[in-house]
């Protein structure tokens, strides 16, 4: 009973920040002419309202493109559509057909913030609290510290919240995928990711993982027996669901084609402003978008995407955990970040949700990453005026994890999960010994360097030759942090042997 009423203050307590952050600003607020993504959301409502199906993807004198158009999987239609549903009953204007644009007034923005309200309580509060309560070998004060630092997690709120997306309905999908995978209920697990998928394309940052998981547990019972008929279960499974998704559009192949040029819009570029990945990052020295044709860039980012994420996705496959899975949707869809083509600020937090599901076994690795993670949104925070929300979150959210997880007393080898690794060394095991004191200095340094990063981003006055100069240095510091971590996480799944708490797979 205590477990519950403790749980039951984390989620007032998570709800009540998510409340004062949308209390500020949003993206693009009182800037015409396009605004920001808190308008390309209210204009998806008016399209997928006034629109029949048909046009919703296509460029239409009712329906401009170049004009927030939609250009998310039909899930995130079909929401845009139900939310418009409930605001057509309380204030036509909100949706009418042009005469909506840039529509911003007190009653409308508690509409819209109330819809990530309902989409967070919905779908990814539930999630994270079962999650927490599923943990194995832990104790009820861990699983609630781990909820409420999951719950707490800057990253999401801001942009959920502040700049406004609906982030948690696909990455509380991804959650829930994980949570049936957890009780071996394959079926509504892949169902689940399948949803995720069709909400936001960018749930591809998770699909290796899924899917070598899957396969790897095939394998594991055997092709000509039990593994054969999971495998031909599966594959129906995620037909049927695609087909649900799309069945509106599947009448027309010119339908489906346009829709998915609108999911994958290659000619953007490699990347888009100041991304904290490694071909912006780059771009400081080489000016890649000049040096190499676009078709060569993207060819490139695959090839290095596919390299980086190969040795977890193998070793997933030969060893399937569900251990083994978390660490390895945290290491691809870092990858992915990283590496990839076309990659928005915002994607970071496909990185770190992964990464909450794992702060009870590594909390302080997983904070350290946590806290980078919104560091790499301030250009992004600062721009939507979330500076304020931004300096009491962040600080907050360490507080909780250092109370919570005593995270600057978790750094042996041991606690970090490189015991092995460090094994592994044998004439270098004697150098782990000074380990816990190299990481925390290093920590402490990082926490500075973010810090006096932040204060110069927001209140000095960048050199007039180099206007871009601090979010440049956000975004590049990073990066060398994301590298770094990337490398520790592909550390720790290649030289893990034992999957620890998982049940055999027969």
């Amino acid at each position: 009973m205590e477990k519950w009423s403790l749980m039951t203050i984390t989620v007032l307590l998570a709800l009540t920040v998510r409340w004062a952050v949308s209390l500020g600003s949003y993206s693009g607020a009182g800037k015409p002419p396009m605004y920001g993504d808190y308008e390309a959301q209210r204009h998806w409502q008016e399209i997928t309202y006034n629109l029949p199906i048909r046009q919703w993807y296509f460029n239409t004198s009712d329906n401009d493109l170049l004009y927030w158009g939609l250009d998310y999987p039909p899930l995130t239609a079909y929401h845009s559509f139900v939310c418009a549903y409930i605001a057509k009953l309380i204030n036509p204007d909100w949706v009418a057909l042009h005469t909506s644009r840039g529509y911003e007034s007190q009653p409308h923005k508690l509409f819209m913030r109330t819809t990530v309200f309902v989409a967070d309580l919905l779908v990814y509060i539930p999630a994270v609290i079962l999650y927490c309560f599923s943990l194995k070998e832990t104790s009820a004060k861990k699983k609630v510290s781990s909820a409420l630092c999951i719950l707490l997690y800057p990253g999401l709120i801001l942009i959920d919240h502040g700049h406004f997306q609906y982030n948690s309905v696909s990455l509380g999908l991804a959650l829930w995928a994980v949570l049936c995978l957890s009780h071996d209920w394959d079926l509504l697990g892949s169902v689940a990711f399948c949803l995720a998928l069709n909400y936001k394309q960018m749930e591809l940052y998770h699909s290796l993982p899924f899917f070598c998981y899957l396969l790897g547990k095939c394998f594991k019972k055997g092709l000509k027996g039990k593994g054969l008929v999971l495998l031909a279960k599966l594959a129906g499974t995620v037909l049927v669901s695609f087909a649900a998704c799309w069945l509106p559009f599947g009448t027309d192949v010119e339908q489906i084609m346009q829709v998915l040029r609108r999911l994958f819009p290659i000619d953007r570029g490699l990347f888009e402003d100041k991304v904290a990945n490694i071909w912006c990052s780059l771009s400081v020295l080489i000016k890649i978008k000049n040096v190499i044709s676009p078709r060569t860039q993207l060819k490139l980012s695959f090839a290095v995407t596919f390299l980086s994420l190969l040795p977890a996705c193998i070793k997933l496959t030969v060893q399937p955990s569900l251990r083994g899975l978390k660490f390895a949707l945290v290491s691809c869809a870092l990858s992915f970040f990283l590496f990839s083509f076309q990659v928005h600020e915002k994607s970071i937090l496909l990185v770190s949700v992964p990464v909450c599901l794992i702060i009870n076994e590594i909390p302080f690795m997983a904070t350290w990453f946590l806290l980078v993670s919104t560091f790499s949104l301030l250009p992004l925070l600062l721009k939507d005026e979330l500076l304020l929300p931004y300096a009491v979150t962040t600080p907050a959210f360490l507080a909780v994890c250092l109370a919570s997880f005593s995270i600057l007393e978790k750094t042996s080898a041991e606690d970090l999960q490189l015991k092995a690794f460090s094994l592994s060394l044998k004439g270098y095991v004697s150098w782990f010994k000074s380990f816990p004191r190299i990481v925390r200095s290093l920590f402490l340094l990082s926490l500075a360097l973010m810090g006096v990063l932040s204060v110069l981003s927001a209140a000095a006055a960048p050199p007039q030759r180099l206007p871009d100069l601090f979010p440049l240095a956000v975004a590049v510091v990073s990066c060398l942090h994301f590298l770094l971590f990337l490398v520790y996480f592909n550390v720790v799944i290649l030289w893990d042997s034992k999957n620890r708490g998982q049940k055999k797979i027969s």
